[in-house]
């Protein structure tokens, strides 16, 4: 495996691994805007929290009991109606469609009329409004009549729509003198009349109770479907059991407005309660009907009993019953009623159960067994007279009716109390009721919590994501580890941007300096590092072929005309002769920093029109000098590749010490290559956080395809940052200079 290789697999190693101290100092470096927008989200989260509706809870408690209270002195009977039921179930009864819809039709739940409030601050301003009389209005902020501003209230009676209108939010207007006007979505007049009357037009109806607003006021009035509110409350409703198998349901409530939670979760509990009284008494209710129907039948039967008895001892002169007989009719009479209670016990239990079932094949045993004995009875009356049976038969079946008929009423009065004094097994323990001093929503200190937090994640997703999609090199070390030893580290000087103007492009930002830092503030540390680099550009020239430097990079922006200009003011000062030239003939402006113009150039040498020492300028850095670009050629490449300009290297190299060549950027044309051919030393420039790692990488593979050998780079622009404290402050230059 080469060196080029391993570096390229350690490279990428590297760059597959997490480094948690970069990543920190990442954020550190962003401090100030992570602290930016956390305290943005904080504002708002402040914001929201006090201008939001607060929403208050109204709470009320049930108990469900294992089963329905009897009446004294009916316990047999009223045991006949006893059940039980789970809170589970008497939960889902009390939040089912039947009583929820009845309460949204009682309370008119499907209708909501409200004040039309300013945006944004008009709830707070509404609500905060404290009335000294009653029927008293708030004035109107900002000129703004229409909205409502504290104290208005409206009660709408009845409000009926076509199918069309459903949901649909109509505008009401106040007027004067107690009238009123509603509006549609697109402002038309659909009704207009008096607070009292019925309004209508055929299609819509409307009666307003109560208005309390001053003139132009408005309300939003919708009627909603019915179903969505009853399912809309049947959601909002909350109904808990509290602990396991303890019979007590709490139900909860949450609504802006308190008294409309009270009303309703009251209404509820109400209609469940009623519900339950009369789902308890429905058994006795069902049979004292049966009983009711049954009645007359058994009345006309004793008539009719009584009627042929009576005929019969007319017919006969008043024939008494033996003593004997006596005994035989009280014993069959007997016998009868009690037959006659286990059929009604067997019509009862036939209601409720199939006639397989154990308890109705009992009662028909019991019948049977009955009926038995009754027969026995009667089969020894044969030995009676003729006329002792008959008057038997008659007095038997009076004495059997009124019985029956006395037992039936008995029965029927019975049941009657027992429905009447059914309470159910469901009461209230706990009716509606709200804390407005503590709203449940919103929750002001959470809210700027989550908000703060939210906006300190959110600042820092973007920092770290910035940082994964941003890939400039901001570490010396990688670029070593591509095999391109780093001369020297130039940090970023706060100086030169005073000396520079930015221009702005669509790709990158120019600079272009007036004057040289290197004479302008000469302990800069960008000139200390430049010192270093004149230093080990001394041992790195030793072997090279020639005095001449060229100097490329990347891309443009990367400061290699700053680099050149200084470096070669650095040399200069240091006694030698130096010689810097300007081999971007598109885009160069070396001539701006050294305050003389472009025109007498190196294009106009290489073309012939001038000789070399019409085109070398003098500088105000004495033993420096500058050949410009000189007039923009059409193919500079062209030109540079013209014998010319291995002529010109030639003169040069001989006349001055050091020769420094500033060219394009490398992987934009093709004129580095050409100049590095006939140089002895190539250098590139990169800046900190600018050049990717794979941009440098291209570039030193693009000049060695050209047979160039790359002695070394100049990374320019560092910056002290938390993201890179940990790996080379090493490469970064400590001012060092006299206090006075």
């Amino acid at each position: 495996m080469t060196a080029q290789s391993s570096n390229k697999s350690n490279n990428t190693q590297s760059t597959q691994e997490i480094d948690l101290m970069a990543l920190l100092g990442a954020l550190l470096d962003r401090k100030y805007f992570i602290a930016g927008i956390t305290a943005l989200f904080m504002l708002v989260g402040i914001v929201y929290a006090v201008l939001s509706t607060p929403v208050y809870q109204a709470t009320a408690m049930i108990q469900v009991e294992d089963g329905s209270a009897s009446v004294p002195g009916f316990d047999d009977m009223a045991g006949m109606f006893e059940s039980t039921s789970a809170a589970v179930t008497e939960i889902e009864l009390l939040k089912s469609r039947s009583v929820i819809g009845e309460a949204v039709d009682t309370l008119k739940l499907d209708i909501t009329a409200e004040p039309k409030l300013f945006p944004f601050i008009g709830n707070r301003a509404y609500r905060k409004f404290m009335p000294t009389n009653q029927g008293d209005l708030a004035e109107p902020s900002f000129g703004a009549s229409s909205y409502a501003w504290g104290g208005e209230s409206i009660n709408i009676f009845r409000f009926d729509v076509p199918r069309y209108a459903i949901n649909q939010e109509f505008t009401l207007v106040a007027q004067a003198n107690n009238s009123l006007a509603l509006l549609n979505s697109d402002g038309e007049q659909v009704l207009t009349g008096k607070v009292g009357e019925e309004l209508t037009n055929g299609k819509f109806n409307l009666t307003v109770r109560e208005l309390n607003a001053r003139p132009g006021t408005e309300f939003i009035l919708t009627r909603k479907d019915r179903l969505n509110t009853i399912l809309d409350l049947q959601a909002a409703i909350g109904a808990s059991e509290k602990g396991k198998d303890s019979g007590i349901i709490n139900l909860s409530l949450q609504s802006s407005q308190p008294n409309y939670a009270e009303k309703v979760l009251d209404k509820v509990a109400a209609i469940y309660v009623r519900r339950n009284v009369e789902r308890n008494s429905a058994e006795a209710q069902k049979s004292l009907e049966f009983l009711e129907v049954q009645l007359p039948e058994i009345k006309k039967q004793l008539e009719y009993a009584e009627q042929r008895f009576n005929d019969y001892q007319i017919k006969r002169q008043s024939i008494n019953i033996t003593l004997e007989t006596q005994g035989v009719l009280e014993q069959v009479v007997k016998l009868e009623t009690k037959l006659q209670e286990l059929n009604l016990k067997r019509l009862e239990l036939g209601r409720k159960f199939k006639k397989n079932h154990p308890a109705y094949q009992g009662i028909i045993e019991q019948i049977q067994a009955v009926e038995k004995q009754r027969d026995q009875l009667i089969g020894e009356v044969g030995s009676l007279p003729k006329t002792q049976q008959e008057l038997l038969r008659l007095k038997r079946d009076v004495e059997v009716s009124n019985q029956i008929y006395t037992l039936l009423l008995s029965k029927t009065q019975e049941l009657d109390i027992v429905r009447a004094g059914t309470v159910g097994n469901v009461r209230i323990i706990d009716y509606a009721e709200v804390n407005t001093s503590k709203p449940v929503k919103p929750k002001k200190a959470l809210i700027v919590v989550m908000a703060t937090m939210l906006g300190a994640m959110l600042s820092i997703a973007i920092v770290l994501i910035q940082k994964a999609i941003h890939k400039g090199v901001e570490d010396p070390s990688e670029i070593e580890a591509l095999g391109i030893p780093v001369y020297a580290s130039v940090p970023h000087s706060e100086h030169q941007d005073k000396l520079t103007n930015f221009i702005k492009t669509r790709k990158n930002k120019v600079a272009k300096a007036k004057r040289i830092l290197a004479l302008d503030n000469p302990a800069d540390l960008s000139i200390e590092a430049l010192r270093s680099l004149r230093t080990s550009l001394h041992f790195a020239m030793m072997e090279a072929k020639n005095n001449i430097i060229a100097i490329s990079g990347p891309s443009p922006g990367v400061g290699k005309s700053f680099i050149s200009v200084n470096l070669a003011s650095v040399l200069a000062q240091s006694g030698k002769k130096v010689l810097i030239i300007d081999a971007d003939m598109r885009k160069g402006y070396l001539q701006t920093q050294l305050g003389l113009k472009w025109d007498d150039g190196l294009s106009d040498y290489l073309s012939g029109r001038l000789n070399l020492a019409q085109v070398t300028k003098p500088t105000k850095v004495e033993g420096l000098s500058v050949i410009t670009r000189g007039q923009i050629p059409p193919n500079p490449s062209e030109l540079l590749m013209h014998s010319n300009f291995s002529k010109l290297v030639e003169e040069v190299s001989a006349t001055y010490d050091i020769v420094i060549i500033d060219t394009p950027p490398i992987l934009a044309v093709t004129d580095p290559a050409i100049v590095s051919a006939h140089t002895g030393t190539t250098l590139l420039v990169a800046r900190f956080g600018q050049n990717h790692l794979r941009e440098i990488e291209l570039t030193r593979d693009r000049f060695d395809q050209n047979g160039i050998d790359v002695k070394g780079l100049v990374f320019n622009g560092v910056l002290k940052k938390a993201s890179n404290a940990y790996g080379y402050y090493g490469y970064y230059n400590y001012e060092y200079k006299s206090d006075k």
